[in-house]
């Protein structure tokens, strides 16, 4: 297989991929109330349908990326979707709530295992110059997922059922597998990797995670109750013990070239902060549209489409301004487009025409597409090829847990007043600050070429490659000479020197 189409089976089993996993979620949504009412279930059991799925995948995100370090990511690719595929025909004939809770948490595995893949595919196809256009062809299909989402699971709920959900994406999970194992690459014959798996870090990052994601979901519903601080103090007791066990550790789960990077750390916490933002304003308008402007389901998808639409076509928009503005500034700019978003979103009452609703959700659309891009694409380029799962799964862990974080702060400040409009301006306007605070943390990402260039060693070669007067070489070198005659300038370089590092 040439390269140029091993390259195309990697992007469409990335894209397909993570399409799948944010289509799975969406029209669950949609058709939740469906499955509640067919088998009989509680509240509090439809709601783990959800939960189950959230606290698997998040953590086990990270450990998964490892794996794929190890044994390949095409591999735990395939593995995670045909799982996937099984998990989602199995729900589709559940004959009980407590298979479907069980399946999820299946899914949840599965979904763990491939998500990190796709960007870890990436990363192992492309060179590094070249990963911004994928990867926002990557966040362009996951938006068109969000977008479309909420429409199909209606269109399916309402026809064929609730079942019929589940079923929906079998088939295409199980051709991109077989299409992406059947691709014949280096990876594919290698023997595995000697990358530590690490099995205490793993238990103990999966703990603080779990901890972290019970205790923001349990918080709206709870408030601070006993069950949230249990889970509060456990998440911190965990994460203390993590550290001091990844500083002794001879493998530890978490690279120090990854995680002390003040780059990677910086992107982390963009993302995490982004999609609080977004997802805990999508949260936010969905009650705001609907009870207080008294629209319906339908209208209210419409009055929003803008953010998807807008994350659509940003996102290979922000890969052209990747190459020309740097990540520092691309990024930048899309998080102070999404701040301004969210905080004139905070600002709307009852009195909100279409137009103004439509152009807080551009605004927020466009900065996060942006943003996702930008970001990703640093903390992906960064890590070295053998440590590109652990910054996938770091990656897809903060995707994960950032639109729980969002929407339980904003859940949380709804519930604290009164007036609905005047706690929603006081939610939306934390997650603004939140914003915010991510864009000062963009100072930290890689600035423009033209910056990079500037910055180099005056030792390095003129970009001309002329050498001045008193640099020349005192004697012509003979054609087969074995090296370079001695120089009387001890600055300037000959053919056979080594390249400067780090150029």
């Amino acid at each position: 297989m040439s390269v140029l189409s091993h390259r195309r089976v990697t992007l469409a089993g990335s894209v397909v991929g993570a399409v799948l996993v944010a289509l799975d979620g969406t029209v669950l949504t949609i058709a939740r109330p469906a499955l509640q009412r067919d088998l009989d279930a509680s509240l509090t059991q439809a709601q783990w349908t959800s939960t189950g799925y959230l606290i698997a995948v998040a953590s086990l995100l990270v450990f998964a990326g490892r794996l794929g370090d190890r044994y390949g990511h095409r591999r735990l690719f395939a593995i995670g979707m045909l799982g996937f595929a099984a998990a989602s025909a199995g729900i589709g004939f559940a004959p009980g709530i407590g298979w479907v809770i069980a399946l999820r948490v299946v899914q949840g595995v599965c979904g763990a295992l491939l998500q990190p893949a796709t960007l870890g595919m990436l990363r192992a196809a492309y060179p590094p110059d070249e990963l911004g256009m994928p990867i926002a062809l990557r966040t362009s299909a996951i938006g068109i997922s969000a977008a479309a989402g909420p429409l199909v699971g209606g269109v399916l709920t309402a026809h064929l059922g609730w079942r019929s959900v589940f079923f929906l994406g079998v088939l295409p999970a199980v051709v991109i597998a077989v299409l992406v194992l059947r691709v014949r690459d280096p990876e594919a014959s290698a023997a595995p990797r000697q990358v530590g798996l690490d099995p205490g870090g793993v238990l103990l990052l999966g703990a603080a995670l779990a901890c972290t994601v019970t205790a923001l979901v349990t918080l709206p519903d709870a408030g601070w109750s006993v069950g949230t601080g249990l889970a509060v103090g456990g998440a911190a007791a965990a994460t203390a013990v993590l550290v001091r066990h990844e500083r002794r550790t001879p493998s530890p789960l978490l690279p120090p070239s990854v995680v002390a990077s003040p780059v990677v750390v910086s992107a982390l916490a963009i993302l995490l902060a982004a999609s609080a933002a977004l997802f805990g304003t999508l949260f936010v308008a969905s009650y705001f549209l609907q009870d207080v402007l008294g629209l319906d389901a339908v209208d209210t998808a419409l009055r929003m489409l803008p953010a998807a639409l807008c994350m659509i076509l940003a996102a290979p928009l922000s890969a052209v301004l990747l190459r020309r503005f740097g990540a520092r500034a691309t990024t930048g700019a899309g998080m102070a487009v999404l701040a301004l978003g969210v905080f004139a979103f905070g600002r709307l009452d009852e009195t909100a025409t279409a137009l103004a609703v439509g152009a807080c959700a551009f605004a927020t659309g466009a900065g996060f597409g942006t943003v996702m891009v930008s970001a990703t694409e640093v903390l992906v380029r960064r890590a070295a090829a053998g440590d590109a799962g652990v910054a996938g799964g770091l990656q897809q862990t903060a995707m994960n847990v950032g639109p729980t974080l969002g929407t339980a702060v904003s859940a949380t400040l709804l519930a604290t007043g009164r007036d609905f409009t005047a706690s929603m301006g006081t939610a939306l306007t934390v997650l603004a600050v939140l914003t915010c605070a991510g864009a000062v943390a963009a100072r930290q990402l890689p600035p423009r070429p033209s910056e990079r260039t500037h910055r180099r060693r005056p030792s390095d070669a003129p970009p001309s490659g002329r050498v001045s007067a008193r640099c020349r070489r005192s004697v012509p070198a003979p054609p087969d000479a074995a090296a370079p005659p001695p120089r009387t300038c001890p600055g300037s370089r000959g053919p056979t020197d080594p390249p400067t590092p780090g150029r």
